[in-house]
This record gives structure tokens, sequence and C-alpha cells, in this order.
């Protein structure tokens, strides 16, 4: 499906596209991976540190649709993960979250249907399900509208998600921020001991999107199942690693935060495929046929319950120390 294929990444130039990059030059035979971004510098360090003439780099926002239609000529396949992420940023600033996120998606898409391009995965987090955040709200209506345009059928370009929780020391966080607090003797601060939340890794992040890749139908929505631990548990097992003996510090629930974050509702599961290591949400193919919402509805939704962080696996305090050790930034300091 690869082969010869040209590849953008929106977003490209942070911690999912620096690995999904990598990931694609050592596995396949694409013609082409074109790096969507806006930051120059992250773009001039990726560019030195590959060295790798299949790699192209295309400055540009999407917000702005014609930097988009410039990168996206001659385009097969788009790995969507440009975003505003940091939760307290979009909340001081949540029209910049809804012009990057919700309408930044829009334009993509609709450059994409324009340019021929074949396929897009988006990527989403598992704080658009029952979001309480504007980053969570502005990432939800991204699903949205990638399903509305897969349910409207406007053009052959084929549109999924996959939705994922935490990424194990990617930008922005905790666990690089309680290491150095751990290494400089600073009293560790956590927000709520018993907040879990799920862990996965940045190649598994990467797993999910190929799966996605390979075998979304339009408008699916894909999660792998992933375990999960509490913030007190993480602390606890850094602690132990780095035979720290730093206080730990509880600084309360910050604005927009929620004690355990939801992978897929229970009105999505019994709307779903469990594919083993996977959960396929099918799109919701109900029309505009208004009966369809006030005069019917799915005796099965009952029987299920939502997927959370506090349902699914937990990670003991050996299982999380395992887990940060597969992570090469903290595996080399030991």
């Amino acid at each position: 499906m690869y082969k010869n294929k040209k590849i953008l990444i929106t977003g490209g130039t942070g911690s999912f596209g620096r690995t999904m990059t990598e990931h694609l030059l050592k596995k396949t035979d694409l013609s082409e991976i074109r790096i969507f971004s806006r930051d120059e510098a992250k773009q001039d360090q990726m560019r030195n540190d590959l060295s790798n003439n299949r790699v192209q780099f295309y400055l540009g926002d999407i917000r702005d649709i014609e930097s988009l239609r410039n990168a996206l000529e001659g385009v097969d396949f788009v790995f969507h993960a440009a975003a505003l992420k940091q939760v307290p940023s979009c909340e001081f600033f949540p029209i910049q979250a809804v012009k990057t996120n919700i309408l930044g998606t829009e334009n993509l898409v609709n450059a994409s249907i324009s340019s021929g391009v074949r396929k897009i995965v988006c990527l989403s987090t598992d704080k658009a399900v029952y979001p309480v955040n504007a980053m969570g709200m502005t990432k939800s209506l991204m699903e949205k509208i990638a399903q509305s345009h897969s349910r409207n059928k406007v053009s052959t370009l084929e549109i999924s998600c996959v939705r994922y929780g935490n990424v194990m020391y990617s930008r922005g966080s905790v666990i690089p921020k309680f290491i150095n607090q751990i290494k400089n003797g600073k009293s560790i601060t956590i927000t709520e001991p018993s907040m879990t939340r799920f862990m996965m890794r940045l190649p598994e992040a990467v797993d999910l999107v190929d799966f996605a890749f390979e075998n979304a139908k339009p408008g699916d929505i894909l999660i792998k199942k992933s375990p999960a631990c509490s913030i007190e548990n993480l602390v606890i097992a850094l602690k132990d690693m780095f035979n720290s003996n730093s206080k730990i510090e509880i600084i309360g629930m910050r604005h927009g935060e929620k004690l355990h974050e939801t992978l897929a509702t229970k009105e999505e599961l019994s709307n779903s495929d469990d594919l083993g290591d996977f959960y396929r949400i099918k799109m919701d193919q109900r029309d505009l046929n208004y009966s369809k919402y006030f005069e019917s509805g799915d005796k099965n939704e009952v029987n299920f319950v939502d997927y959370d962080s506090s349902n699914t696996h937990q990670l003991n305090i050996d299982e999380i120390k395992t887990l940060l050790l597969k992570i090469p930034e903290i595996s080399k300091e030991f």
C-alpha cells in the first residue's frame, strides 16, 4: 500500500510526527514523506537529525488552507497530528483551539478532497470523550468533522480517527517533569494521588495509527486497549528507580482535569467491534431522518459500561517500572 506513495504528516515535528517518520523510513518504501508544520526551528533540527532526501519539509499552518493545498499536491495519504494539545493553554485561549483543532481540520479535509488525497487518519485523544475542557471539546468536534465527511460521501477520500490516552514521555507529559524534579532534589508536585491515566508509549501510538490505516473503514474511530495507573503509583515507581527521597507535594486538581479519563463510552461500545487488542467504533450511520433519533433506539446500549482508566488493567509498581524502562530517554539513565 505504501510503495512509491507520498505521505504528509501535519504537525510532523511533534513527538508523534518524528516517531512516525522514523518508523516509515525503516519499514516502508514510500517515495516521499512531507512534514507540514509552522515551527521552522524544529523543522531545521529534524532535517539535520534525519538527513534523508525522502523527507521534505513544508512550512505552513492548517489554519491557512492555501499552505495546505501547496503541501498536499500529489500526496496519497495524510496523518493528521497537528493540534493545540495543552489543556491550560486551550482553557485560557479557547478560540485558538477552535481555529486549529476544528477549523484547521476542516481546511485539511477540504484541501485533501481538492488535491485527490486517498486517505486521512486523524489523531484524537481520550479527552474528547465526555470533554470537560476546551482542548477535549475541540478534539471531539474534530472527530465529528471526520465522521460528517465520511457520512456525506462527498468524495472518494476515506477519513478515520484514532483515539488514545497519555503518551509516555511525549512533549508536555508529566513523566519528564517528575524526573526533572527528582534529579534536582525538588518536591514532586502531583495534583491528586488517586487520579488514573492510560499509559501508552510512542511506538504503540504508531502501531495504532498503522492498524487504523490498514483496517479502518470511513468514519471509524480505532482505539488500542491500554493499561492505566494512578499518579501516586507512577511517582512511587519513579522514586524507587532513581532511589529518591524527594517529598510528594499534593497541589490539587487543576481546572479542566478529570479524575479518570475515558477512551470509549458505553454507547460507543454498543456499536463497536472487539478486534482483540483494539476496538473499532463504527460510525453512526443514521441520516437526517429525525425519527431514527426520537422514535427508535438500541436496547443493547444498557449492557455496556464505559471503557475508562479506572476499569482497565491497573499497572502495579513493578509493571510501571518495566514499562518506563522501555522508554529510551529513561533507560539511558540506568
